[in-house]
């Protein structure tokens, strides 16, 4: 993927067997927790390559969060607030090799950043 790429999108739910069940039967996406991500169901859509996760909801996750692949948290968390928006959660690790943070746009809707590989290395 290329900086500003769309990586995935995370749902929040209260039930992750209804969600998985609901998102499966109507999409025919496939629902599996991945080693490692334990209370995180992943999907993943037939074309194989859109997906994400089922998240808890709560804890001011309310609403579906697109995740935006960028070169560098750090560098895009610097621009935030000059661009008319605020940094919601700062740079927090996903593995080893990743991460990833939120931001509000001046509208405040949230945006995920990702940055990194799920691959050790």
């Amino acid at each position: 993927m290329a900086h500003g790429d769309i990586t995935h999108i995370d749902i929040p739910v209260t039930d992750m067997s209804a969600a998985s069940s609901f998102y499966s039967g109507l999409f025919g996406w496939q629902i599996a927790e991945v080693p490692g991500f334990e209370g995180y169901p992943m999907w993943q859509a037939p074309n194989q390559i859109s997906g994400g996760g089922l998240a808890p909801r709560g804890e001011g996750f309310e609403h579906p969060r697109s995740y935006v692949e960028v070169d560098s948290i750090d560098e895009v968390l610097a621009k935030v607030t000059e661009s008319g928006g605020s940094v919601v959660m700062d740079k927090s690790p996903i593995s080893e090799t990743s991460w990833f943070a939120v931001l509000a746009d001046p509208d405040g809707n949230h945006i995920g950043l990702y940055e990194g590989t799920t691959e050790a290395g």
